[in-house]
């Protein structure tokens, strides 16, 4: 039994030639690699978005915050170079 795991394992382990898809290894102006890149480019397009509107909804939740304290809203300078001159 254990010669036959042995065996097995060996059989493993042994590199077997692979083929490549057509986007890998074909023309990479085939509909396929087109379809793949548009693809791609579509899922980071949305990844981006998405990010995007988490970091718009963290802004507005920090101007509503100021706006409940009663703090004015200057984005334009900094509180701490206001009163340094």
């Amino acid at each position: 039994m254990s010669r036959m795991i042995m065996v097995v394992a060996l059989l493993l382990t042994v590199p077997e030639p692979t083929w490549a898809c057509p986007v890998c290894f074909g023309d990479p102006n085939s509909p396929m690699a087109i379809g793949a890149s548009w693809g791609i480019a579509l899922l980071l397009g949305v990844t981006a978005g998405v990010l995007a509107a988490f970091a718009g909804f963290f802004f507005y939740l920090i101007k509503r915050s100021r706006m409940a304290l009663g703090e004015r809203i200057d984005l334009t300078s900094s509180s701490q170079t206001s009163g340094s001159m």
